[in-house]
């Protein structure tokens, strides 16, 4: 199909979410903003060598994987990205700019490189919409069935950052809301006194840079973490099993809890 120049997508990219489970019975949802590194076939390759764009700058590596092995056992829905954070980073506000990085962890991306107003709200208008938009439907779909659904974003971080090597393995990132993040750094720590456990590092979940999160689970008092987990420890299969396996049974006792599934009363 040619591609027309007013759109961004053609027919042979994939589409800008996917929703897997989504008949799920369990009460939380599951993002990943990062779970995907492709890029519109209109945007080529932004300029870059595969080996840059398989790199942590491109997506979350194993990231996808933990999430769909976590949405089979807790039976749960989950969103999933379906581009690149390079084309537009969905977990970013939108005038924030390493939302679409000219220079990700010092590698100059040309394809983003004087992107105009107009390609810019292509991108937005074609990506970054319609990830927002499938989440907050999936969100009225619980209010419509009574249920305040708990929000858990999944990422994963590089293990060398500028230069910084990261001892932790996993961190929790959390902002106002402690109902998920202080039990599970609790039952990370119990069940796994070998591993260095992040809270809120590498990042803060106070930081900006977690719109996902902020926009749709704190600005509606749902109970909601991100977690990051180490790439060099879930950039295989096994990885992200074993993984999963520590996380999801960290979880378990918390998304079992009825009383976790209601809105934050300050």
């Amino acid at each position: 199909m040619s591609h027309h120049p007013a759109q961004l997508l053609c027919s042979e990219d994939p589409a800008p979410y996917e929703i897997i489970n989504d008949e799920g019975a369990g009460h939380a949802l599951f993002v990943c903003d990062h779970a995907s590194r492709a890029i519109p076939k209109s945007l080529g390759t932004l300029g870059l060598p595969e080996a840059e764009r398989k790199r942590h700058i491109g997506w979350d590596i194993g990231a996808r994987k933990v999430t769909e092995i976590l949405v089979k056992r807790f039976d749960c829905p989950a969103v999933l990205c379906g581009f690149s954070r390079l084309v537009i980073d969905c977990n970013r506000q939108l005038w924030d700019p390493t939302g679409m990085p000219e220079v990700a962890d010092k590698t100059v991306v040309p394809g983003n490189q004087n992107v105009s107003p107009r390609e810019h709200m292509k991108r937005i208008r074609e990506i970054f919409l319609p990830y927002h938009w499938a989440i907050e439907e999936r969100i009225a779909r619980f209010h419509a069935h009574k249920i305040a659904p708990a929000i858990v974003a999944i990422h994963s971080f590089t293990p060398v950052f500028q230069g910084f090597e990261r001892p932790w393995e996993i961190g929790i990132l959390w902002d106002q809301d402690d109902r998920i993040p202080l039990p599970l750094l609790e039952n990370l720590r119990r069940q796994n006194p070998d591993l260095t456990i992040g809270d809120n590092e590498p990042y803060s979940g106070r930081h900006m840079a977690d719109y996902t999160i902020d926009h749709h689970a704190e600005a509606a008092n749902l109970p909601c973490v991100s977690v990051e987990i180490r790439q060099d420890l879930i950039d295989t299969d096994d990885g992200c099993e074993k993984w999963a396996g520590i996380l999801g049974d960290a979880l378990e006792s918390i998304l079992a809890d009825p009383n976790l599934y209601k809105l934050r009363r300050d």
